[in-house]
Protein backbone atom coordinates (compact mmCIF):
# COMPACT_ATOMS: atom_id res chain seq x y z
CA UNK A 1 0.00 0.00 0.00
CA UNK A 2 1.11 4.01 -0.72
CA UNK A 3 2.49 5.63 2.15
CA UNK A 4 0.30 8.69 0.97
CA UNK A 5 2.10 11.08 3.35
CA UNK A 6 5.20 10.26 1.69
CA UNK A 7 4.27 10.44 -1.54
CA UNK A 8 2.88 14.00 -1.27
CA UNK A 9 5.95 15.16 0.63
CA UNK A 10 8.37 13.87 -2.13
CA UNK A 11 5.66 15.71 -4.95
CA UNK A 12 5.38 18.53 -3.10
CA UNK A 13 9.86 18.76 -2.99
CA UNK A 14 10.09 18.21 -6.57
CA UNK A 15 7.34 20.56 -7.64
CA UNK A 16 8.15 23.78 -4.86
CA UNK A 17 7.53 27.04 -7.25
CA UNK A 18 6.54 24.94 -10.02
CA UNK A 19 3.21 26.21 -12.13
CA UNK A 20 3.60 25.08 -15.61
CA UNK A 21 1.05 22.67 -16.00
CA UNK A 22 2.31 20.22 -18.35
CA UNK A 23 5.80 20.25 -15.98
CA UNK A 24 3.53 19.63 -12.90
CA UNK A 25 1.54 16.72 -14.65
CA UNK A 26 4.74 14.55 -15.89
CA UNK A 27 5.96 15.09 -12.35
CA UNK A 28 2.90 13.39 -11.06
CA UNK A 29 2.18 10.99 -13.85
CA UNK A 30 5.32 9.56 -13.17
CA UNK A 31 5.88 9.65 -9.14
CA UNK A 32 2.14 8.61 -9.08
CA UNK A 33 2.45 5.82 -11.44
CA UNK A 34 5.99 4.06 -9.74
CA UNK A 35 4.24 4.47 -6.12
CA UNK A 36 2.27 1.34 -6.41
CA UNK A 37 2.31 -1.72 -8.72
CA UNK A 38 -1.62 -1.97 -9.13
CA UNK A 39 -0.70 1.09 -11.42
CA UNK A 40 -0.99 -0.04 -15.12
CA UNK A 41 -1.54 3.31 -16.59
CA UNK A 42 -1.18 6.60 -14.94
CA UNK A 43 -1.62 10.22 -16.62
CA UNK A 44 -3.71 12.94 -17.57
CA UNK A 45 -6.17 14.29 -19.98
CA UNK A 46 -5.98 18.33 -20.06
CA UNK A 47 -8.99 20.25 -21.15
CA UNK A 48 -7.61 22.03 -24.08
CA UNK A 49 -11.32 23.04 -25.47
CA UNK A 50 -15.21 23.45 -24.31
CA UNK A 51 -15.95 19.94 -23.59
CA UNK A 52 -12.79 18.03 -25.03
CA UNK A 53 -9.92 16.55 -23.09
CA UNK A 54 -6.90 16.20 -24.98
CA UNK A 55 -3.54 13.54 -23.74
CA UNK A 56 -1.18 15.16 -21.34
CA UNK A 57 1.99 13.19 -19.69
CA UNK A 58 1.63 9.78 -18.95
CA UNK A 59 3.19 6.49 -17.55
CA UNK A 60 2.86 3.16 -19.39
CA UNK A 61 1.36 2.15 -22.71
CA UNK A 62 -0.50 4.50 -25.16
CA UNK A 63 -3.46 5.95 -24.10
CA UNK A 64 -6.76 7.33 -26.01
CA UNK A 65 -5.87 11.08 -27.85
CA UNK A 66 -9.06 12.78 -27.56
CA UNK A 67 -11.69 11.81 -25.41
CA UNK A 68 -15.03 14.23 -25.45
CA UNK A 69 -16.58 15.13 -21.96
CA UNK A 70 -19.59 13.30 -23.01
CA UNK A 71 -17.86 9.90 -23.23
CA UNK A 72 -16.07 7.29 -21.03
CA UNK A 73 -15.26 7.72 -17.14
CA UNK A 74 -12.51 10.60 -17.82
CA UNK A 75 -15.50 12.21 -19.67
CA UNK A 76 -17.79 11.89 -16.86
CA UNK A 77 -14.76 12.91 -14.59
CA UNK A 78 -14.52 16.47 -16.18
CA UNK A 79 -18.18 16.87 -16.93
CA UNK A 80 -19.25 15.99 -13.40
CA UNK A 81 -16.45 17.61 -11.68
CA UNK A 82 -16.80 14.83 -9.77
CA UNK A 83 -14.12 11.82 -9.00
CA UNK A 84 -14.78 8.57 -10.49
CA UNK A 85 -13.55 4.98 -8.60
CA UNK A 86 -14.59 2.34 -10.98
CA UNK A 87 -14.30 -1.00 -10.19
CA UNK A 88 -15.48 -2.79 -13.14
CA UNK A 89 -14.93 -0.72 -16.41
CA UNK A 90 -17.07 -3.33 -17.89
CA UNK A 91 -20.22 -2.42 -16.26
CA UNK A 92 -19.46 1.68 -16.51
CA UNK A 93 -21.88 2.68 -19.52
CA UNK A 94 -19.95 4.22 -22.22
CA UNK A 95 -16.66 2.95 -20.97
CA UNK A 96 -13.89 3.49 -23.67
CA UNK A 97 -11.50 0.75 -24.14
CA UNK A 98 -8.22 2.91 -24.78
CA UNK A 99 -6.46 -0.42 -23.53
CA UNK A 100 -7.78 -3.82 -23.57
CA UNK A 101 -5.68 -4.92 -20.32
CA UNK A 102 -7.75 -2.27 -17.97
CA UNK A 103 -10.73 -3.63 -15.40
CA UNK A 104 -10.38 -0.97 -12.79
CA UNK A 105 -10.19 2.74 -13.14
CA UNK A 106 -9.69 5.98 -10.71
CA UNK A 107 -10.49 9.40 -12.39
CA UNK A 108 -10.17 12.33 -10.55
CA UNK A 109 -10.66 16.02 -12.08
CA UNK A 110 -7.87 18.28 -11.51
CA UNK A 111 -9.37 21.85 -10.42
CA UNK A 112 -6.91 25.06 -9.97
CA UNK A 113 -7.62 27.32 -6.71
CA UNK A 114 -9.59 29.67 -8.94
CA UNK A 115 -12.16 26.46 -9.82
CA UNK A 116 -10.66 25.95 -13.58
CA UNK A 117 -10.70 22.67 -14.80
CA UNK A 118 -7.42 21.78 -16.05
CA UNK A 119 -7.88 18.34 -16.71
CA UNK A 120 -8.34 14.65 -14.83
CA UNK A 121 -5.80 12.58 -13.40
CA UNK A 122 -6.61 9.11 -15.06
CA UNK A 123 -4.95 5.65 -13.22
CA UNK A 124 -5.89 2.57 -14.82
CA UNK A 125 -5.26 -1.15 -13.57
CA UNK A 126 -5.36 -4.28 -15.14
CA UNK A 127 -7.19 -5.77 -11.56
CA UNK A 128 -10.67 -5.36 -10.91
CA UNK A 129 -11.80 -3.65 -8.35
CA UNK A 130 -7.88 -1.94 -7.44
CA UNK A 131 -8.68 1.56 -6.15
CA UNK A 132 -10.01 2.26 -2.37
CA UNK A 133 -11.95 6.12 -1.39
CA UNK A 134 -8.92 5.77 0.74
CA UNK A 135 -6.74 6.58 -2.56
CA UNK A 136 -9.14 8.85 -4.22
CA UNK A 137 -9.03 11.22 -1.32
CA UNK A 138 -5.37 11.04 -0.79
CA UNK A 139 -4.84 11.35 -4.22
CA UNK A 140 -7.36 14.44 -4.75
CA UNK A 141 -5.26 16.26 -1.76
CA UNK A 142 -2.27 15.76 -3.62
CA UNK A 143 -3.77 17.26 -6.73
CA UNK A 144 -5.36 20.02 -4.82
CA UNK A 145 -2.08 21.28 -3.18
CA UNK A 146 0.11 20.88 -6.05
CA UNK A 147 -2.61 22.83 -8.69
CA UNK A 148 -3.60 25.44 -6.51
CA UNK A 149 -2.12 28.38 -7.67
CA UNK A 150 -1.48 26.96 -11.79
CA UNK A 151 -3.04 29.29 -14.10
CA UNK A 152 -5.48 27.45 -16.99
Amino acid sequence: MIDYSELAARIAALTEGERDPVALMATLACEIHHADDRFDWTGFYRVVAPDLLKIGPYQGGHGCLSIPFSRGVCGAAARLRATQLVPDVEAFPGHIACSSSTRSELVIPVINGAGDLLGVLDIDSDRPDAFTPEDAAALEAILAATFAEVAP
